[in-house]
């Protein structure tokens, strides 16, 4: 196995997983931690040149996770969405590449709106007894509570990675 087959194959394990943590995180407490975005930006900086993504698409990258990083900041000040959201999308643009991350926002978009559209179906129903129990089902289920992101930017994310430089490489 070459070095940049190993580093590609560590790398979808590593996104991969931090996606789905990611996602469950948001849904279960409504926060994605900084420690998951600093382990996905901690990892891309090995691995990237190791997986054989050139200077020129790591600094195309950067520029496009800045991007986000920026807008989703400002999504983040006028209370659009979380400051970990903007934080995990900006992260998450850096490893799908500049090339990839306007077909990321896309879907978060999609993946966003469907799961918006189910949270209103979802707080229009009596909640059952025992799911009142269940802190966060009970907390999603509040009419004040707002839209677990991270849980839409996850798949869309784990959806536009196979069409990246890091499947190439396998």
């Amino acid at each position: 196995m070459t070095t940049s087959t190993f580093a590609a194959l560590a790398a979808s394990l590593v996104f991969a997983t931090a996606m789905v943590l990611a996602g469950a995180m948001d849904l279960r407490t409504m926060t994605i931690r900084n420690g998951l975005v600093l382990t996905l930006l901690v990892a891309y900086v090995p691995l990237a040149p190791l997986a054989g993504i050139g200077p020129a698409d790591i600094g195309w990258s950067v520029a496009a996770a800045s991007a986000v990083l920026a807008f989703g900041f400002a999504f983040f000040a006028i209370g659009w969405i979380g400051g970990g959201d903007a934080k995990l999308a900006a992260v998450t643009a850096l490893w799908l590449g500049a090339g990839h991350a306007y077909d990321y926002l896309f879907c978060t978009a999609l993946f966003g709106g469907a799961l918006s559209m189910a949270l209103i179906g979802f707080r229009r129903i009596e909640l059952p007894a025992r799911w009142r129990r269940t802190g966060w089902i009970a907390r999603l289920h509040h009419p004040e509570t707002g839209v677990p992101y991270g849980a839409a930017m996850a798949p869309a994310a784990l959806l536009v990675f196979p069409q990246t430089a890091w499947m190439a490489a396998l």
